[in-house]
């Protein structure tokens, strides 16, 4: 699952470390977890953000070719957008992070380009 964070037209990417292209912030559920408690611990871990449950809401899924893995497989990811509350800086796996727009689409893995697509689809990148 990923948090889909825009300002200014732009979406928000991490590079996470030994990484040559963008993610989005996000990651897998640990056993038991809701989506909501999942998301804002992995957001939390990689970027030292606080998310704001009551602006929690599912964006969409997308389904992309892997980055860097085996082929015939894919990636399901469920986009979530939220709100959010405190500095933002990189850790954990996390070395960067950046806002990307439609110049640097070509720097995004490919599920983190069609979660930029769905962004723009929901008016978010404006």
């Amino acid at each position: 699952m990923a948090w889909v964070q825009v300002s200014a037209g732009k979406l928000l990417a991490v590079r996470a470390r030994g990484r040559d292209a963008l993610y989005l912030p996000g990651g897998k559920r640990e056993p038991g977890e809701s989506d909501w408690a999942a998301l804002s611990r992995e957001v939390r871990e990689e970027l030292g953000l606080e998310l704001d449950e009551a602006s929690f809401r599912e964006l969409g899924v997308v389904r992309a070719d892997p980055h860097d893995q085996p082929r015939y497989t894919h990636v399901r990811m469920a986009c979530f957008t939220a709100e959010y509350r405190g500095a933002m800086a990189a850790a954990a796996e996390v070395d960067e992070y950046r806002y990307v727009g439609r110049g640097d689409r070509r720097l995004l893995a490919p599920a983190a380009l069609a979660a930029f697509d769905l962004a723009d689809e929901h008016g978010l990148l404006g």
